[in-house]
């Protein structure tokens, strides 16, 4: 959890930069003016609760990952459980044991 407003910036310049977009692209692509993102990024404002979870929805993340820093990379995280929910249960099985090996 954040205690302050550079820790969200440092968030959203995080999750912005793994989805590999520009601030003006995103801030265009959330229906914003071009200087938007970099204006929070910039310390000058912060969203709205709204623009909030706009910001959020296309950064492809809920509002709880997006202040879940133990999530380095939540939209990447997310496509993985997606992929797992495909899995028959023997591969599921499998694939639990490896990761619980993997991570020792």
């Amino acid at each position: 959890m954040y205690n302050n407003d550079n820790e969200f910036i440092e968030r959203l310049i995080q999750l912005r930069m793994q989805k590999g977009v520009s601030a003006r692209d995103m801030s265009l692509s959330i229906g914003q003016n071009a200087g938007y993102i970099h204006n929070i990024e910039s310390g000058k404002a912060l969203p709205s609760m709204t623009v909030f979870f706009y910001i959020c929805d296309y950064l492809g993340v809920s509002p709880k990952e997006f202040f879940d820093d133990s999530l380095e990379n939540p939209a990447q995280y997310n496509e993985l459980l997606e992929t797992i929910k495909k899995l028959d249960s023997k591969k599921a099985k499998v694939l639990d044991e490896f990761i619980k090996e993997f991570v020792k």
